[in-house]
């Protein structure tokens, strides 16, 4: 069973049945289209809901979103497709950043949350815990993404999917273009406000935490992975994988993740 329906000019997709509804969330340089192997899995038994962040579409004509813009756009999806009952919440990379806000600021409405490589990103128990040559890797590639963003056009995007294709980026080149780089441009320049209001990740509802092991450093900080892990209803999962682990290591993700959620069952 599959739908489609506009919220807020975002056209969002339902695929599937079942009394839970997840709702994935993806992030740079990416759109709806990298949770295909997710929702072909998670359908059977679910509703998979899936969406592109507002200016990472193909057609987005505005130069960027704040955070509250974003997490606006994903608590109208939640309530379009599931008003009466808590969703369950899959997120990656940027999507992790956006949908731990909305967990955070709207508790009522998530049901348990899985999160892909990307922990407690605006702590400083990660930045004490990143060496000199990881934030310098980190703020070179995300520099260069916030300076493609601003020269746009032509030469931003052709930047922008060079920077994806060193990254090994597992979108299609056709689909990546500099307008998606606003949150670098946000976290770096400051423009379109700041990341200043965003909550620490402290989730209240069951966390399933997924993580590459095959990169050369980590989006989690080791404190806040060991709180996580020692809570109970919570998973704290390593993949022999790069960052994109629901891609790499698809049928393990989500056998995994399948198994869990039935625990919570």
């Amino acid at each position: 069973m599959s739908s489609q329906l506009v919220v807020t000019g975002v056209p969002v997709y339902v695929e599937g049945s079942g009394e839970d509804t997840i709702v994935m969330i993806h992030g740079w340089p990416d759109t709806h289209r990298i949770w295909r192997n997710q929702v072909q899995f998670f359908s059977k038994n679910h509703r998979c809901v899936t969406f592109t962040l507002p200016g990472f579409g193909d057609t987005s004509t505005k130069k960027g979103y704040s955070l509250d813009e974003v997490v606006d756009t994903i608590h109208q999806v939640v309530q379009a497709v599931s008003p009466d009952k808590k969703v369950i919440l899959m997120i990656h990379d940027w999507g992790c950043i956006y949908g731990y806000q909305f967990a955070m600021l709207y508790p009522e409405r998530v049901k348990s949350l899985i999160a892909i490589d990307i922990g407690d990103s605006n702590s400083r128990d990660l930045e004490k815990s990143l060496s000199v040559s990881a934030k310098a890797m980190i703020f070179s590639y995300q520099m260069t993404l916030a300076t493609a963003w601003l020269v746009g056009g032509f030469v931003g995007d052709k930047i922008t999917r060079g920077v994806a294709k060193g990254l090994q980026c597992k979108a299609e080149s056709q689909h990546i273009h500099s307008r998606m780089n606003y949150p670098y441009a946000i976290r770096w320049l400051r423009t379109l406000g700041t990341f200043d209001g965003l909550k620490q990740v402290n989730p209240e509802c069951p966390f399933f935490y997924a993580y590459g092991r095959k990169k050369p450093f980590m989006f989690q900080s080791p404190a806040w992975q060991q709180r996580m892990a020692t809570r109970p209803k919570n998973i704290v999962r390593e993949f022999n994988s790069g960052h994109w682990v629901m891609v790499d290591k698809a049928d393990e993700f989500n056998a995994a993740v399948s198994e869990w959620l039935m625990t919570l069952a």
